[in-house]
């Protein structure tokens, strides 16, 4: 039996993560010094803010292997890595394992333009709550 001891009822659905992660930036020199994957993965969780139960449960990742995993004694399933790194919000784990293999990871063109694009629509939104605000104060009708 697993060891976070979780049952599932048929029909229903997962309850979301009760916090999203808030990320500090991380200098890619503190990521490029840790010494092993498992030390990158431990640093990924460290500045998400989010506790190591509020990765493994919605990863579906027993707690016992967990420990292990974060110990360094038992391999992280690379089929969740996608997955991990959207649960903490960052990255650090590709970077990480990139610089291992000499190499470097960038935005593609159209990740870049997408993200782009959406903050200049949220801009545009900012922009126009900013002129709403000034017309009501100084009181003119909108």
């Amino acid at each position: 039996m697993p060891s976070n001891n979780l049952r599932v009822v048929d029909g229903q659905g997962e309850l979301p993560l009760a916090r999203p992660p808030k990320p500090e930036p991380v200098a890619l020199e503190v990521i490029q010094a840790q010494r092993t994957f498992s030390a990158a993965m431990s640093l990924a969780v460290n500045v998400s803010g989010l506790e190591e139960k509020e990765i493994y449960i919605p990863l579906k990742i027993d707690a016992g292997h967990w420990t292990r995993i974060m110990k360094g004694d038992a391999h992280f399933p690379v089929d969740k890595l996608n997955e991990f790194c959207d649960l903490v919000g960052n990255e650090i784990p590709l970077i990480w394992w990139a610089h291992s293999r000499g190499k470097g990871v960038h935005l593609l063109k159209t990740e870049a333009e997408r993200q782009l694009l959406a903050e200049q629509e949220r801009s545009k939104e900012l922009e126009l709550e900013n002129r709403v605000l000034l017309k009501a104060l100084h009181g003119r009708a909108v």
